[in-house]
This record gives C-alpha cells, structure tokens and sequence, in this order.
C-alpha cells in the first residue's frame, strides 16, 4: 500500500533526525572545559550522561515512548502526526532564532524544512487512507 511507503520513509527520516541532532549536540560540547559547563543549563544534562548524546527536552526530562500518541484510528494518528511535524517545525524556527553558530543555524533550517514536508506527506497519507476507507463498504 502506497500509505505504507510514505509512512515507512517517514519513520526512516525522523530517525535520522535524531542522529543529526546528536551529532550537532557532541561537536557542540566534545571538547568543552568543565569550567564552561558548570552553571548552564547543560551541566545537569553532563552530570548524568557526560558529553554523551541523551535524548530530553529542553527541561532536562528523558524522552519517552509516552509522547507518541496512538490510537486504533488511523485518521487520528495521522492528524497527531501532523500535529507533531508542526511542533517540530516551531521548535526548530525558536532554535534558530537563538542559534549564534552558522553551521547549526543551516542544520536546524534543513530539518525545518524536512519537517514542513513531513506534514505535507502525513496530509497526502491522511488523503489516501479516507479515500481508502469510503471506498470499503460495510456489511
């Protein structure tokens, strides 16, 4: 099914978004003096894991398998998937905004845009399984 493809694409992509981003994140801190970290935000993230990649947000709380929201309604994971492309979109534009590296500035732009069209794919997947549904007839 063409859905299918879309959404394993997807899925493969985000993946390396995660890669990308901690990749950013080491060249950031590899060789940060501890003078440096003691007393940012990043020194609680560096008492845990080092300078090691760990996935949290920005208050330091470890990423879950609970913030992926599921249901047994494709329509409604679609839409949540939307939803989050669109979050993902306006943390990156915030990002940016505070990003003074110009290397990091263009990484946040490209995983930007691969997030805008990430909610134009989920929409495409989102039109093909409704016309998939009203064409299936219930007995």
């Amino acid at each position: 099914m063409q859905a299918k493809g879309i959404l394993t694409d997807i899925g493969t992509e985000e993946l390396a978004h995660w890669e990308m981003i901690a990749t950013i994140m080491w060249k950031l801190v590899k060789d940060a003096p501890l003078c440096k970290i003691k007393g940012t935000p990043f020194e609680a993230h560096f008492i845990s894991h080092g300078r090691s990649p760990f996935p949290h947000n920005a208050a330091g709380v470890p990423w879950t398998a609970t913030f992926i929201q599921s249901k047994e309604d494709p329509i409604a994971n679609l839409h949540e998937d939307m939803a989050a492309e669109q979050k993902a979109r306006a943390t990156y534009d915030k990002l940016i905004q505070v990003s003074d590296d110009p290397g990091v500035t263009d990484a946040l732009r490209f995983l930007r845009e691969r997030e805008v069209v990430h909610f134009q794919r989920f929409g495409e997947t989102l039109r093909i399984v409704e016309e998939f549904k009203d064409s299936k007839k219930y007995h």
